[in-house]
């Protein structure tokens, strides 16, 4: 009975692609919290607050029926006016928003054009929707455009859709925001931009690299709460009608239980600690700066954000690089197809503010000793 589910491990062993859970250890060069805000003292004591004037630790139901709390409704509120967006919808994760948004409002007959480098989440909502789905070269807004294009010229009539990342989370870079909404203003399309790894980092009080897009007609962001806001949880951007339309038809929305109403709580207050605090972005910029000119004098590129992949290239050589990392006491692991392309196996080096500066040149005088080891 369970022989298919053996032999695909071992495939996957033979591949050295087999994934194994692994704990803290070592300094944080792994998670996406990059402002520091997960251990954050001032969103601990609201939490707290929340439970002792009885905010209850669960939803208890779906938001549609006994789950819809006042601190869902106040995020959401708090958030709309942060990000400068008509309206915001609370979601479980940033997984299930992307997945949910891309079942839901694409509509049969549209075409979703997905960035090839895109999060697996969205690969897995346009596969799973029912508008045709197209790939566009990573960061091509002139392939976006072709896409669109290819797609009217052979009797595409539907709506396009343009989902990109606005910090790839593998690569750490930026993408053509300002081209991909002229794509979609030429062609009445919707741009749907996922903030995942830019918000609270980047942008007027951190409200992301897609700020001066939030409240346009065509526009859809995405904002995590469990990367630099140090929560967990996502929040949706977008006019007020498809808001309305994801409550009424989104099935990921309408029959899972509500987030945790502290969740709420908490990411309400990461909102207005990453506004209070613009010296928390400052730190991260000097760490960010610093591994980058660490980095180029080892002959590798800087991605100019905290995100900053090493590309090994082999598997084995990426896991085992990322092995001896972390006996020296440096928690970075190792990523491997496919959640990167066949042959660009890697370190992802993730700053945040857990770590110092001391401890980003420890890291890569570490680095630079095992490097040529495992080339």
């Amino acid at each position: 009975m369970l022989d298919r589910y053996e032999t695909s491990l071992r495939g996957l062993a033979r591949k050295d692609r087999l994934r194994s859970l692994s704990g803290r250890a070592g300094l944080d060069f792994a998670s996406n919290d990059y402002l520091g805000l997960a251990r954050s003292k001032r969103m601990a004591e609201a939490v707290a607050a929340a439970l002792a004037a009885g905010t209850p630790v669960g939803a208890a139901g779906s938001r549609l029926l006994r789950g819809n709390d006042p601190e869902h409704e106040a995020l959401e509120a708090k958030a709309a006016g942060f990000f400068g967006a008509e309206r915001a919808l609370f979601f479980g994760g940033g997984y299930v928003a992307n997945f949910a948004l891309l079942t839901t409002l694409p509509q049969k007959g549209d075409l979703v054009v997905l960035d090839e480098l895109i999060h697996a989440s969205a690969h897995e909502g346009a596969r799973a929707g029912r508008a045709e789905v197209m790939l566009a070269a990573h960061n091509d807004a002139g392939a976006v455009d072709d896409a669109i294009r290819s797609w009217r010229a052979s009797g595409g009539g539907g709506r396009p859709w343009i989902v990109a990342e606005s910090l790839y989370s593998m690569d750490g870079d930026r993408a053509p925001l300002g081209d991909l909404i002229a794509v979609a203003d030429r062609h009445d399309a919707f741009l749907f931009v996922d903030e995942a790894h830019a918000t609270g980092v980047y942008g007027p009080d951190g409200r992301g690299l897609a700020h001066d897009l939030e409240g346009r007609d065509n526009v859809v962001v995405l904002h995590t709460c469990g990367k630099a806001l140090g929560a967990s949880g996502a929040l949706v951007t977008a006019p007020a009608v498809l808001c309305d339309y994801l409550v009424n038809r989104c099935r990921p929305f309408i029959y899972a239980t509500a987030p945790s109403p502290l969740m709420a709580v908490a990411a309400a207050t990461a909102l207005e600690i990453v506004a209070d605090e613009p010296e928390r972005r400052e730190r991260l910029a000097r760490l960010v700066a610093l591994a980058g000119k660490r980095a180029e004098a080892l002959g590798l590129p800087a991605s100019g954000s905290q995100i900053l992949p090493i590309i090994v290239g082999d598997n084995a050589r990426a896991m085992a690089l990322a092995q001896a990392l972390r006996s020296r006491g440096f928690d970075v692991r190792g990523i491997r197809p496919p959640t990167v392309p066949e042959g660009t196996a890697r370190l992802r080096l993730s700053l945040t503010l857990n770590v110092g500066e001391a401890d980003v040149s420890a890291l890569f005088d570490a680095l630079a000793a095992e490097w040529e080891r495992a080339r």
